[in-house]
């Protein structure tokens, strides 16, 4: 069912483009992936870090409140309708991390959680002499894992598709 009318029924107002709703690693483009899905849950209960969930209408999304993900790959072995095809060429997701105004680093507080917990050192902290060393984010090296969101302590962080 399309998502807008989806809403429409729910009695919310259509919006003009509704935000890409975060669906599992090598997701299908999101036509493709609502036919083919078969909304078995198979790919939410292999989830080892237990980040997929059952979201609007029954397929499985992506939520990063409580970890990142690893991509392991499981949720593409057990799916069956093949609306997860893993491609080794292919990043797991488009999106990349965005670091807002509400960071501690920026606001001269020290905390290098997120350059800690980053595996593929996509998010660095510049030392500045005599100030708090401030992240910078290498969007080439960020590959939409979500594992910086969740111990973010201010939710400063947040995954942004690359042309918004």
């Amino acid at each position: 069912m399309d998502p807008q009318r989806r809403l429409f029924l729910r009695g919310r107002p259509a919006v003009k483009q509704a935000p890409p709703v975060p669906r599992p690693p090598w997701a299908l483009a999101e036509a493709e992936f609502l036919t083919s899905c078969t909304r078995c849950d198979a790919c939410i209960q292999a989830c080892p870090e237990g980040i997929l969930f059952k979201g609007d209408g029954g397929f499985p999304e992506v939520r990063f409140s409580r970890s990142g993900c690893t991509t392991c790959g499981r949720c593409v072995e057990v799916c069956q309708a093949h609306a997860l095809l893993r491609n080794a060429d292919q990043p797991p997701w488009d999106w990349r991390a965005d670091i807002g105004p509400a960071c501690l680093a920026l606001k001269k507080v020290e905390c290098r959680v997120c350059g800690e917990i980053c595996d593929t050192a996509a998010i660095r902290f510049t030392p500045t002499l005599g100030s708090v060393s401030c992240p910078t984010l290498d969007a080439t090296r960020c590959n939409g894992c979500g594992t910086c969101l969740a111990p973010c302590p201010t939710q400063a962080i947040t995954l942004k598709m690359p042309t918004q």
